[in-house]
């Protein structure tokens, strides 16, 4: 058994599902994969299926009844790793905007150098992206130093999903209280870590934007980043991050 989950949710991901899949586990370290699958039509779910028995006790799927958020999906994910014994999980999207080839170094940052939460830093060394239109990366790094303003939270992508956890901060972390369910779900984790005063290290790396498959990004999404966060701040004054 890996001592590290990567954890991938899904909802119509069949023309990289596998691809993806293949690529991890090609890889020196092993890892372990969790698909968090949001009942896709388009078969993500039977495709890992299939692939299950080529990789048996390595591969895993949870399957949920319908799209409910990205937020939800990595909880899910999360507390199906908690109820074993992975010391690490990492986030991932199936679509290869996130470098598979990155895994060891978000490993090896918590790992080796000791950091607790490890981040796939796109602006950390400059703005690191591939195959964004202008609009879309004035947009993302805009929003992250937007949330260092009003959070006081010191990293420079706070809106990144890929992200390896300690076991230590998800189980301290109150998974349930978690209030957000789209992108603004990883600001969220973030700022409780931080909160928790959890050691929390930038990684950079080069985000690639999907060629396969359709982006989930909406306006409600913006929306809640944008206004929750807000609301976030506000409410951290009267919680205790004692640990």
């Amino acid at each position: 058994m890996s001592d590290t989950l990567v954890i991938i949710p899904t909802y119509n991901e069949k023309e990289n599902i596998a691809a993806i899949i293949q690529k991890v586990f090609s890889l020196r370290k092993d890892f372990e994969i969790l698909v968090v699958d949001d009942n896709s039509p388009d078969g993500t779910s039977y495709i890992v299926e299939e692939l299950i028995a080529e990789y048996a006790g390595e591969l895993h799927i949870l399957k949920r009844k319908g799209k409910n958020g990205l937020g939800t999906a990595y909880i899910a994910g999360f507390k199906w790793a908690l109820e074993r014994k992975y010391e690490y999980m990492i986030e991932m999207d199936a679509d290869f905007s996130h470098n598979p080839e990155d895994l060891e170094r978000l490993y090896n940052a918590c790992k080796v150098d000791g950091a607790e939460v490890s981040i796939g830093s796109r602006y950390v060394q400059g703005v690191n992206v591939v195959n964004w239109p202008m609009k879309r990366v004035l947009l993302s790094y805009f929003a992250s130093k937007y949330v260092k303003v009003v959070t006081s939270l010191p990293l420079n992508d706070a809106t990144a999903g890929f992200v390896c956890y300690n076991r230590i901060v998800l189980e301290t972390i109150n998974l349930d209280k978690i209030r957000f369910v789209g992108y603004a779900f990883q600001i969220e984790m973030k700022f409780k870590a931080w909160k928790f005063k959890f050691k929390i290290k930038e990684v950079p790396v080069i985000f690639t934007d999907r060629t396969l498959g359709e982006s989930k990004m909406s306006k409600s999404i913006m929306t809640e980043a944008i206004f929750g966060i807000i609301n976030m701040k506000f409410r951290s004054f009267f919680q205790d991050y004692k640990r």
